[in-house]
């Protein structure tokens, strides 16, 4: 026993940050690798050009090791390094799930992700909130309303507090102080926070505000981006070394309830209050272990599910999801795993043999998770047309996606191609129009001249087939946008969006658009097939921050329709850290076969 306890006081994880330039990042990222394996140590570690973010667990003597290692480099003085001791992992699942089965070291973009999208503004760190330390954010919150604190000025609107983590971490736990409002985001993810900030800077405006998450880094670029904002927005203060450090301070947890949710496998810490904050999402009883890491099916954050509700292959629906009318699940038994949806006026009746109502709440066991998938068709296709060339890979995803299909807005006039120099009766009737009728066919972007009027009768193409006609199609977004807005709200939400060709094109600009969004069409990842830029021409390289799988034709694919320099110069739009790219030499297809359609479930089990 006393073996055990000593094993567990060997133990710890340390957390740092540093903004600093970083002049040489292959020679630190070499550094990392070095000195983290020979010293035994597990976690994650970040750099970019502006700094580095680490969360790393092995033996305190390990640890303390690196720290000294760190302070001999110049670039980490007045690092704040946060050890503390703990147990070794004994949760194999919840140590791979948070990282702490292995030692991961990338270069990034961003140390931080504020916005899966370009920014008007983007924040720099240079103009961050003052830090404040422990003690004196506890004493800010002490005494608000004392005119004579000298800690933050005098306001006549007065002084707000803004948790800026993720809705499942401020379940367990958040500040309560007596006389400030404390303002709760409720977001799923740290990249929806300069939405919320957008929509409530009214209410911010002139406000001394204050600020605070796990560990500090979070609030470095929210509390800039907060401030980026100009006059009225001036006094932003945050908690340095965020709610861990504060815990350390008062152990009791002062103004602070609850559990400090933390990104390894201790998964949460807590102080000398043994009260629960967090309650089950079934049964309403006091919970706040999130161990068993069960998680809402739709959009896969995690949920508080008690030991007592808590089934073997059950699904969840997480409290945003509940808000937005989310009630139907695909069933356990076979099914046909993609669902077609024609119109979005009549959601309600579409495909009801692929859905069953669902409880608010949870389904029977046997109800599977999988991602759902919302599937954007090419040029002059339609939901069902799609639906049938991408069978087979609805048939191969089935045990992990839903593959959920519609029509796109714009109705296309029925067209034919007339043959020149024809010799043959044959071939003369070949030009005359097909006698049997079509389905209709739409698109997502049209040309400037398209009327929009359409009818059922057969016209004479106005000029030969263009091969690059899809460059010329970049009218009709507003009307698309709109219509995927009116189709999430109604059938969403989605994980994520696959596109393909001019469907890839619209993918690609909802991710340029996020943003502007504010949340209307939130989705974790893009699949971009043969795809390429549309209005696009002032996005720079790397600047769309969305995980990404782009699937195109090599230079010997013989994609006759959209060429390979097209499809590649898209990839190149998004944020090169969190894209995959898979060429193949199958043409104008979604290729299913090996080594294909293992890299494509590779990509979307990241997000299972």
């Amino acid at each position: 026993m006393a073996n055990q306890e000593t094993k567990e006081e060997d133990y710890g994880v340390l957390l740092y940050y540093k903004y600093t330039t970083i002049p040489d990042l292959e020679a630190l990222f070499n550094f990392y690798e070095s000195n983290c394996k020979s010293l035994s140590l597990l976690g994650r570690v970040r750099l970019s050009p502006n700094g580095v973010n680490v969360t790393v667990g092995g033996k305190l003597s390990a640890l303390e090791e690196h720290i000294a290692a760190m302070k001999l480099n110049s670039l980490f003085e007045g690092t704040d390094f946060k050890l503390a001791s703990c147990h070794e992992p004994s949760n194999d699942r919840v140590a791979k799930e948070c990282g702490f089965t292995s030692l991961s070291i990338r270069i990034v973009k961003e140390l931080v992700t504020l916005s899966s999208c370009p920014l008007p503004r983007s924040p720099e760190i240079s103009n961050a909130g003052r830090h404040l330390s422990a003690s004196e954010f506890h004493s800010v919150l002490h005494n608000v309303g004392n005119c004579e604190d000298k800690l933050i000025p005098s306001s006549n609107k007065g002084t707000v507090l803004i948790d800026a983590r993720n809705l499942y971490e401020t379940r367990i736990g958040k500040f309560y102080p007596s006389h400030v409002e404390t303002l709760d985001p409720e977001i799923r993810q740290y990249s929806d926070l300069p939405s919320w900030i957008d929509n409530n800077s009214e209410m911010l405006r002139g406000n001394n505000i204050l600020m605070y998450c796990t560990g500090g880094i979070r609030c470095e670029m929210a509390s800039a981006y907060i401030r980026s904002k100009g006059a009225g927005f001036e006094n932003v203060f945050q908690l340095y070394g965020g709610i861990q450090r504060y815990l350390e301070q008062f152990p009791d947890g002062g103004f602070f309830r609850g559990k400090n949710f933390v990104f390894d496998h201790r998964v949460s810490v807590g102080s000398s209050d043994s009260r629960i904050l967090g309650t089950c999402l079934l049964c309403s009883s006091p919970f706040d272990d999130y161990s068993s890491r069960s998680r809402c099916t739709y959009c896969r954050m995690l949920v508080l599910v008690c030991d007592n509700c808590r089934e073997k292959d059950s699904s969840y629906v997480c409290e945003l999801c509940q808000k937005n009318s989310q009630c139907i699940q695909p069933t356990s038994a076979e099914f046909d795993n993609s669902v077609e949806i024609s119109e979005v006026g009549e959601l309600e009746a579409v495909s009801t043999s692929d859905r069953i109502a669902l409880s608010p709440l949870v389904s029977g066991p046997k109800t599977l998770r999988k991602l759902r998938i919302l599937c954007l068709h090419g040029f002059r296709q339609n939901a069902s047309g799609f639906k049938g060339r991408t069978a087979s890979l609805a048939k191969k995803l089935k045990s992990i996606a839903e593959l959920v299909f519609v029509d796109a807005p714009h109705e296309l006039p029925f067209i034919y191609q007339i043959r020149q120099n024809c010799d043959s009766a044959s071939e003369m009737e070949n030009n005359c129009p097909p006698a049997k009728s079509c389905n209709k066919k739409f698109s997502w972007l049209v040309a400037p001249d398209h009327k929009g009027e359409n009818d059922s009768d057969w016209k004479i193409a106005d000029s030969p087939f263009d091969p690059l006609q899809y460059q010329k199609q970049t009218e009709g977004f507003d009307k698309s946008i709109a219509y995927l807005k009116d189709l999430y709200s109604k059938a969403g939400p989605f994980d994520g969006i696959l596109g393909f060709s001019q469907g890839a094109a619209m993918a690609a600009l909802v991710c340029l658009h996020q943003q502007k969004l504010n949340g209307e069409m939130e989705f974790r990842f893009v699949i971009l097939c043969s795809g390429f830029a549309v209005n696009m021409n002032n996005c720079q390289q790397g600047s769309i921050n969305v995980p990404s799988l782009h699937i195109f034709g090599n230079n010997k694919g013989n994609d006759r329709q959209i060429e390979n320099q097209a499809s590649r110069h898209l990839a190149t739009v998004f944020e090169n850290g969190c894209s995959v790219v898979i060429e193949h030499d199958t043409g104008h297809i979604i290729p299913t076969r090996p080594p294909y359609i293992d890299q494509i479930k590779d990509f979307l089990e990241r997000f299972l």
